[in-house]
């Protein structure tokens, strides 16, 4: 089912929205006359969010460098 609403209608009730999107419905936001978002169920096989992927661990062999700047930092005390 698809749900028309106002942009401000939709900030005042954000969270009834969203319920509705979980439930399957479509939410179409309008800002003056203009649809300007569409707002779909996530698709069961979406791919994980980016932030929450494990990020590349850096290693570098020799002097730490978050070690040397915290040495710095005491030195110029």
């Amino acid at each position: 089912m698809s749900v028309k609403t106002t942009f401000t209608e939709f900030r005042r009730n954000a969270a009834k929205y969203f319920n509705a999107v979980e439930q399957g419905d479509t939410i179409i936001v309008f800002r003056y006359g203009k649809a300007i978002a569409e707002i779909i169920p996530a698709s069961k096989g979406a791919a994980p969010l980016s932030w929450k992927q494990p990020g590349l661990r850096l290693s570098i062999k020799g002097i730490s460098l978050s070690r040397e700047i915290l040495k710095e930092r005491k030195q110029n005390r």
